[in-house]
């Protein structure tokens, strides 16, 4: 693999964002999923909450136990976890495949309650999340970053989401946190210039952008 500024080179000649250097798993990452856009309320619910689970530690370490998470917390579905009770919490704190944090898995529970009670109150939690991406908060589009300089580890969006959030009853949405969440979720396109994936993930926003804003 050739490092070149912000972007690596690997042996199929292909340029990627060089953070999912050095990892088969980050580079499938990258290439299927990281950026491209999400309009579905049950991934983006499980999004925010991995994103909350990352907290203090590497994405990769997510993404290995993403399998057993998504066994443990029966496949993200919020009206299902809504429903799990100090048994559950008990059950889950004995399940070495996920991140055993009693906090950051009653916040789980918590926002599985408060996305159901978002979609009673404003009808889709992924209308809700997209609301706050640049062309809505600055009415354009951001500009591709070139290199690490570029990228912010949160944004007066993802701040604003965050607060909003909370207001509403979400646990461990912090500004950086959800500022992960938009990137993952194609909320913001942070894949550097020259990037394989920068323009087909460009592409795929303007498609979620015309049903997410309208």
């Amino acid at each position: 693999m050739i490092k070149h500024k912000a972007l690596l080179v690997g042996d199929d000649g292909e340029a990627r964002c060089s953070w999912c250097a050095g990892d088969s798993e980050y580079t499938r990452y990258h290439d299927a999923e990281w950026g491209m856009p999400v309009v579905d309320d049950k991934l983006v619910y499980e999004k925010i909450c991995l994103e909350g689970f990352q907290s203090g530690l590497s994405w990769l370490t997510i993404l290995r136990k993403r399998p057993a998470f998504r066994l443990a917390f029966k496949n993200f579905e919020p009206a299902v976890v809504a429903k799990f009770t100090n048994r559950d919490i008990d059950r889950l704190m004995k399940n070495a495949g996920i991140v055993r944090h009693r906090g950051k898995i009653e916040a789980t529970i918590q926002n599985a309650q408060m996305t159901l009670q978002l979609q009673s109150n404003f009808g889709s939690l992924a209308k809700f999340v997209w609301s706050f991406c640049p062309e809505k908060q600055a009415k354009r589009p951001s500009k591709a970053p070139r290199s690490p300089r570029d990228i912010r580890s949160q944004t007066p969006g993802s701040e604003a989401m965050s607060k909003s959030l909370r207001k509403l009853g979400f646990n461990f949405v912090g500004a950086t946190t959800m500022y992960a969440a938009m990137q993952s979720l194609g909320v913001v396109n942070d894949h550097y210039l020259g990037c394989l994936q920068r323009e087909k993930c460009q592409i795929a926003r303007a498609k979620a952008l015309k049903k997410m804003l309208a």
